[in-house]
């Protein structure tokens, strides 16, 4: 299973050719709205520092590529369909837009940090990215809302007495978000409310759906087009600001990061996703050198083009997953090959959790893990860490 990261914003702020820099698929881009009308998936990939090294081994992966001891990990990148503001009421693609977001575990919202492009997807001069950022957050809080509301008055009709608990009631209407009556219960608390939701006021409501988003649909801002004053100005402004917070914010050039990978393509220089440096190894002009200098200084000033680096943050920082090794008596073979699997999995995950997410026969049978850096053995209930390479004994089957 690979987690699916969904990729959002208004119409053109470049999230299309963000898309196309993390995929290198040729999805249709343009400077006017609804370039990308369906949503589509493509496979990116986050890096994990591989552990075959430390075995003293080369890997062989199965899915993704390893390059100089990084290993690129698939996840599926969602390039949904364009947001404008009343997309909760059905303006715009916004009924089929909520629908597919809702398939994504972590979103990235591409904003155009330049300013120049109005809340539309206009061209314009001086806008605030902030109001792209508030209009976003804004309408998934609303779409809640609404789900939080037809829930609540399920409840006064179904439930009265000793059996109500409103946890369940609103667990199971809002159960499309991921979330389930211990989540909901512990959320509702957090809040500072009671199990009674007839002591909320409208406020309440409100705010209580703004929390269920921000636990159920996290967000990565990846502030795009940092490759010109106007965003680094912005930049400087809008990631001060404590009302945002609760946010996490890339610096980006989904531009850049095209061209630099077009350009390793062609054989013109050497470059690896996410590195903050390339070289020029073939012949180039001297607009094309003074095109690849200007990238340069920006990747040197911000660790990167930003790309491999939002959905990074997505994946690690923002659901803050981990990345396990299976691994077997020596630490590292299985008869198929060397390393040849990495997966991602939830924060929190158990031996046992690592044994069921590779198959169920595994998950059922399992006994026990074996440290393969240590060599010790580690319990079914182990949570384990980023990282860890981890042999699983089971009675049904010889794990990988």
């Amino acid at each position: 299973m690979s987690y699916r990261i969904g990729l959002v914003g208004k119409p053109s702020v470049g999230k299309s050719t963000f898309f196309n820099a993390a995929t290198m698929n040729d999805v249709p881009e343009g400077a006017y709205p609804f370039t990308t009308i369906d949503p589509t998936v493509g496979e990116a990939y986050v890096r994990v520092d591989c552990a075959a090294p430390e075995f003293d081994e080369t890997c062989t992966p199965s899915v993704g590529v390893c390059s100089e001891g990084t290993r690129f990990v698939p996840v599926k990148l969602v390039d949904v369909a364009g947001l404008v503001p009343g997309a909760h009421e059905g303006r715009g693609l916004g009924n089929q837009f909520l629908t597919d977001l809702n398939e994504t575990d972590v979103l990235i919202h591409v904003v155009d940090f330049s300013g120049k492009t109005d809340i539309e997807g206009e061209a314009t001069e001086g806008h605030d990215p902030r109001e792209d950022i508030d209009f976003l957050e804004e309408e998934l809080d609303a779409w809640y809302l609404d789900v939080l509301e037809k829930g609540l008055e399920k409840f006064e009709t179904r439930y009265h007495g000793a059996d109500a608990a409103i946890e369940r009631e609103l667990a199971e209407q809002m159960s499309a978000f991921g979330t389930d009556k211990d989540r909901m219960k512990r959320t509702i608390l957090a809040q500072g409310l009671e199990l009674d939701p007839e002591t909320w006021d409208e406020t309440d409501k409100v705010e209580l759906a703004r929390e269920i988003r921000k636990r159920t649909k996290p967000m990565v801002i990846a502030a795009n087009k940092m490759d010109t004053p106007e965003a680094q100005a912005n930049w400087e402004e809008i990631t001060t600001d404590p009302e945002y917070d609760h946010l996490s914010f890339v610096p980006a050039s989904a531009h850049a990061e095209k061209a630099l990978k077009n350009a390793d393509d062609a054989g013109v220089v050497d470059y690896t996703p996410g590195d903050d440096a390339f070289e020029v190894v073939g012949n180039v002009s001297g607009e094309q050198k003074a095109g690849l200098d200007q990238i340069g200084e920006f990747v040197d000033e911000y660790d990167g083009t930003g790309v491999q680096g939002a959905l990074e943050a997505a994946v690690f920082d923002v659901l803050g997953c981990i990345a396990v090794f299976p691994g077997s008596a020596n630490g590292s073979k299985d008869e198929k090959g060397v390393f040849r699997d990495c997966f991602i999995l939830p924060e929190g995950s158990t031996t046992e959790d690592f044994a069921f997410h590779i198959h169920s026969d595994i998950g059922e049978g399992l006994l026990h893990g074996t440290d393969c850096r240590s060599g010790r053995q580690v319990g079914t209930d182990r949570e384990l860490s980023h990282r860890d390479v981890i042999e699983l004994v089971s009675t049904n089957q010889a794990a990988p």
